[in-house]
C-alpha cells in the first residue's frame, strides 16, 4: 500500500457536530487498528468516514500468504516446496522449521484416552515475514496435531490459507472481516454439533465471542475462543467482556464439560476485582500447579518480534476450563508452551506464545 500522507479534514466549514462525530470516529479507528490519527484520518476520508470500511482497508495485507492460482498439488510437488505444509492428513509433517519435541508421544494422536488444545493469538496483524510466520504456525499444527485448535488475530487471507492447507479440519470463525477468532476442530476426532457468535455490546475492537458444542469420543463438550479488548485503557471494556465469558460458562448444562482458551489480554489484578473466577470455573495454569515454563505468554524478554524498547512479561493467553457434574471427566494433565523457536526469517512465528494442553478422557 502507498504511503499515506493526511491532510486537512474535509468537513464544513461551522458544522461542530460533524467534525465531532468525525473526530469519535478518528479516535475509534485509532483505537482498533492501533495507529497515530493522522493515519486513521487517511483511512477514515478515502472510505467516506465508513469506520468498518476503513478498518477493513486498514487490515488488508500488502502481501498473500499463499497465491490463489496455486493449487495443492504445484505446492506439495515444487521443488522448492520444503517450507510448505501439508495439513492433508493428521501424521504429523516434519519440516525444515519444525520445533524440536523431547516427548515423541506428544506428535501423535492414537490414544484415545487424550485430548489436545492449542490456543494461538498467531498475530496476523501484523504483516512483517508474513508468509513465513503463518508457515511456522502451521508447522506446529502439522507437528503437535491438536484435536481443537483456538486462533486469535486471524486475518482473511491468513484463514483462505488455513482452508487450502488444514483440510483435515472443520474451521469456524467469529466474523470475516478485519481480524477475527478461529475455532479448529480436528475431522476425524471431533464432530461439530452446533455453533454461536455471541456479541460484546461495547467492544471498539470487533472482538466477541465464538462458541462450538462438539463431540469428542462421545462427550459433550462446549468450546469457547475469545480475543478481550486489548492495552491497559481499555481495562473496564475486558472485565465486562470477561464477565460475558464467565456468565455463559456458567450457563451451559451441567452435563457437559467446558473449555475456554483466548487472548484475555488479562492482568491478575483484573480478575481479583471481580472476586476472581467462579466457583466451578478452574484457571487451568492455577489447576496445575503454576507451572513456572509456562508463566508468561507474552514475554517481550524472549520474544523479540516486537522489537519493544522495555521489557514486560503477562500472561495474557489462558485456557478455563469448567468439568461435567457427572459421568466421564475432561481432566487436565499438562501445559506447555509452543513457538518459542525462532525461524528461518530470524523472528518467532506470533509476539505470544501458543498454549498446548493435553486433556485425560477419565471414563
Amino acid at each position: 500500500m502507498e504511503q499515506c500522507v493526511a491532510g486537512p479534514a474535509e468537513t464544513p466549514p461551522g458544522d461542530a457536530a460533524l467534525i465531532a462525530d468525525r473526530e469519535r470516529t478518528c479516535a475509534e479507528f485509532s483505537s482498533i487498528a492501533g495507529c497515530d490519527r493522522a493515519v486513521a484520518q487517511c483511512y477514515l476520508a478515502e472510505n467516506d468516514w465508513e469506520l468498518e470500511r476503513a478498518i477493513n482497508s486498514f487490515f488488508e495485507p500488502e502481501v498473500e500468504i499463499l497465491p490463489r492460482e496455486e493449487t495443492s498439488t504445484n505446492l506439495t510437488n515444487s521443488p522448492t516446496s520444503e517450507t510448505i505444509i501439508d495439513l492433508t492428513e493428521d501424521t504429523p509433517v516434519f519440516i525444515k522449521q519444525a520445533p524440536v519435541v523431547d516427548d515423541p508421544t506428544k506428535l501423535s494422536q492414537e490414544d484415545e484416552s487424550h485430548i489436545t488444545l492449542l490456543t494461538w493469538n498467531i498475530d496476523g496483524l501484523d504483516q512483517a515475514n508474513l508468509q513465513e510466520r503463518a508457515r511456522g504456525v502451521c508447522s506446529y499444527l502439522a507437528l503437535y496435531s491438536p484435536d481443537i485448535v483456538f486462533l486469535q488475530e486471524v486475518i482473511p487471507p491468513y484463514y483462505d490459507y488455513l482452508k487450502k492447507r488444514a483440510v483435515s479440519y472443520t474451521i469456524i470463525t467469529g466474523n470475516e472481516d478485519g481480524y477475527f477468532t478461529a475455532i479448529m476442530l480436528k475431522k476425524s476426532r471431533v464432530k461439530l454439533l452446533s455453533q454461536e457468535i455471541v456479541p460484546f455490546p461495547s467492544t471498539v475492537m470487533m472482538r466477541n465471542l465464538l462458541m462450538a458444542n462438539v463431540n469428542i469420543c462421545g462427550q459433550n463438550i462446549w468450546l469457547m475462543t475469545s480475543h478481550l479488548e486489548s492495552t491497559k485503557e481499555h481495562a473496564n471494556e475486558r472485565r465486562k467482556q470477561l464477565q460475558i465469558v464467565l456468565k455463559k460458562i456458567q450457563e451451559i448444562p451441567a452435563s457437559s464439560t467446558v473449555i475456554f482458551g483466548g487472548d484475555t489480554n488479562l492482568r491478575d489484578q483484573e480478575v481479583a476485582k471481580l472476586g476472581g473466577l467462579p466457583s466451578k470455573v478452574l484457571d487451568i495454569w492455577e489447576y496445575l500447579g503454576k507451572p513456572e515454563h509456562c508463566r508468561y505468554t507474552w514475554d517481550t524478554k524472549i520474544n523479540s518480534n516486537l522489537k519493544a524498547p522495555y521489557t514486560c512479561r503477562l500472561r495474557f493467553d489462558r485456557i478455563f476450563y469448567r468439568a461435567a457434574e457427572d459421568g466421564s471427566q475432561v481432566v487436565p494433565q499438562s501445559l506447555d508452551l509452543i513457538g518459542t523457536e525462532k525461524l528461518d526469517c530470524g523472528r518467532f512465528p506470533s509476539d505470544h506464545w501458543g498454549l498446548f494442553c493435553d486433556f485425560e478422557l477419565v471414563l
